[in-house]
């Protein structure tokens, strides 16, 4: 069965089959069925542990079938790259949900080290592969996912670099999803821009489809249009 690969206009079948390169490890396994929030169901504990499982999942698939010099190319002035994005969320996974609340991972992180350069968690050094990165990946999901299983919603902890560090569990699960978000909608862009690939999810492209008659005439117009709109527009603040 031939794999999927994304194109601009949603994900397709890859004409390449079975041996489009994709991404090791237990993070792009498809998570378990979305629960209801009910108590019999697992409650809001559940239901916030099934969106970071599905974030994580999401952005893995994001840095399916590029090469090891695409994950690490920087696309924005800051240094943004897909290989530095997961570096950075699977280490404030595991150190939320393990050293902040009282159960330490033991992973070792020295780019948040006494003296580490600044930024270090954005980017993997030469001496990081692509996959000990991955496995680092896996290793942090793996720490977090223990942790949380332990714990309910109450279970105190401390961010000792937050203002307010007192937390809970429940704080820290909205935390890292609304921080899994963010970046994600970084990764959209990243990936899109280094090979056109765009979509939200695996088998969800929420993109409208060849199928409806969006195909490259149909997007290459949509955003021609759209580049003319701001070309028309005032160049000056918004009400000024």
């Amino acid at each position: 069965m031939a794999q999927t690969r994304a194109t601009r206009w949603g994900w397709r079948p890859d004409p390449r089959g079975a041996n489009m390169s994709r991404m090791p490890g237990e993070l792009h396994s498809t998570p378990a069925r979305s629960p209801s929030g009910a108590e019999e169901d697992g409650g809001l504990k559940a239901v916030l542990h099934h969106y970071l499982i599905s974030a994580r999942r999401d952005l893995r698939w994001k840095l399916e079938g590029l090469t090891e010099r695409q994950l690490r190319t920087p696309m924005t002035p800051t240094g943004t790259n897909l290989l530095g994005l997961l570096k950075h969320l699977a280490s404030v996974d595991a150190g939320y949900f393990t050293d902040c609340m009282g159960r330490p991972s033991g992973i070792p992180m020295p780019w948040f080290e006494e003296g580490a350069e600044p930024n270090a968690d954005m980017y993997a050094s030469a001496e990081e592969s692509a996959a000990s990165v991955f496995a680092f990946a896996d290793r942090c999901a793996a720490a977090s996912d223990a942790a949380i299983a332990a714990m309910d919603l109450a279970t105190a902890g401390q961010v000792p670099w937050w203002k307010n560090g007192s937390v809970t569990l429940g704080r820290l699960l909205v935390h890292m999803v609304a921080e899994y978000q963010r970046h994600l909608g970084h990764a959209d862009i990243v990936r899109e821009l280094l090979d056109g690939a765009a979509g939200l999810t695996p088998g969800n492209p929420n993109l409208p489809e060849p199928e409806g008659g969006a195909d490259r005439q149909w997007w290459d117009g949509h955003t021609a249009r759209l580049q003319a709109l701001s070309e028309a527009a005032p160049d000056a603040l918004p009400g000024s």
